[in-house]
């Protein structure tokens, strides 16, 4: 079944179960493309309902990162983890050691970080077994919590549609409704004020909405009522798939575009929107800020750097949207094509001189030197 599973979800260049009874860990790592270097993707841990579904996951997110990074102009290659287990109760410092052995095993094939439901406090443990992880305590010599700057980075999307539907060259007065304000949405929102734009915002945990809206006199929608509510611009940034069939018909947006990972409950639903005449900025390209700070920390971190390269998210998205009306085809399918041309060039470019990419290295600043 696991064969079937890693053939259905597209080519992935290896799998990995990661198994250590002792400390109860259960992890798989994929690695799903190295044309263009490393594979770089975070740990994610959650408590699976099963096995099959952790490796689903896996697979799809992985896949997702090589879309991501490449999109996004960095030299990385798209790789995921998962750890099988309770976040709230299964972690212990050994368990993320033990994970650890395993990520270094790889010799800088996979670079690790944190995720839905770890920590910079668990990529800690990790980085005491291994090199090869990023996200790492600023007193480490890392950029700590990517949160900041992927939100940046939505910030910068945001812009770029809003100059593409609306004809806006600043947010000012536009109307941005923000579903969900955890670590992305609560900077977005930040990011949004300063701009003068008029937010709303929503989240299932109450106390966050009381403590956003209050410090800075917003209006406070429904957690679910907020995707259908009348705006210019509805920012996702809570769970995926709120783009679905039970919504899409009821949208009062103009322009879809936030944080969330996985917006379109399925891929056809990007071409409805085109339908529909909402202009959609693709997951993968507005979210990948955090992405690009941690790119950053292989380089040598600044964070003067970290916040030049998101504000590349622009750039992208106006590429984005360029090749979607040139070749008069769904925002979502532009973005894929953005990805997909640029690991065939860059990615046979890289193969003719080098052979494979995806080659051991010994530290991290071996492995970015040999990047540039």
């Amino acid at each position: 079944m696991s064969f079937e599973l890693i053939e259905k979800h597209g080519e992935h260049e290896q799998v990995i179960f990661c198994h250590n009874k002792e400390v109860g860990l259960k992890a798989i790592i994929a690695i799903h493309n190295t044309s263009l270097g490393p594979a770089l993707g975070g740990t994610r841990m959650w408590n699976y309902a099963s096995e099959e579904e952790a490796l689903i996951d896996v697979l799809r997110l992985s896949k997702g990162m090589t879309y991501k990074a490449s999109a996004a102009g960095l030299n990385l290659g798209g790789g995921k983890a998962v750890i099988i287990g309770d976040p709230k109760k299964d972690k212990t410092e050994a368990m993320f050691r033990a994970f650890g052995t395993y990520v270094n095993s790889l010799r800088g094939r996979y670079i690790t970080a944190e995720d839905v439901g770890t920590t910079v406090t668990d990529m800690e443990y990790v980085f005491m077994e291994t090199p090869f992880v990023t996200g790492i305590p600023e007193a480490l010599g890392g950029s700590g919590d990517p949160s900041p700057y992927t939100a940046h980075g939505v910030l910068m999307g945001i812009k770029a549609s809003a100059k593409e539907k609306l004809g806006a060259d600043t947010l000012k007065g536009v109307r941005v409704a923000v579903q969900g304000l955890g670590n992305v949405g609560s900077h977005l929102v930040n990011y949004l004020v300063s701009e003068e734009a008029i937010v709303s915002v929503a989240d299932i945990d109450q106390e966050k909405v009381k403590l956003i809206s209050e410090k800075h006199g917003l209006k406070v929608e429904d957690a679910n009522g907020i995707i259908t509510s009348d705006c210019d611009i509805y920012a996702p940034c809570a769970l995926g798939a709120t783009i679905n069939d039970e919504t899409i018909d009821k949208l009062q947006c103009k322009v879809v575009a936030g944080g969330a990972n996985n917006q379109l409950a399925e891929a056809r639903h990007g071409a409805a929107l085109k339908e529909l005449d909402i202009l959609y900025a693709p997951d993968f390209v507005i979210n990948a800020g955090g992405l690009m700070n941690v790119f950053v920390e292989l380089e040598g971190y600044s964070a003067d750097r970290a916040i030049d390269k998101t504000n590349q998210v622009y750039d992208n998205m106006m590429e984005v949207f360029k090749i979607a009306k040139d070749e008069n085809i769904p925002t979502e399918l532009a973005a894929n094509a953005l990805a997909e041309r640029r690991i065939q060039l860059i990615g046979g470019l890289r193969q003719q001189h080098h052979g494979r990419t995806a080659r051991p290295f010994s530290t991290l600043r071996e492995m970015t030197n040999r990047q540039k």
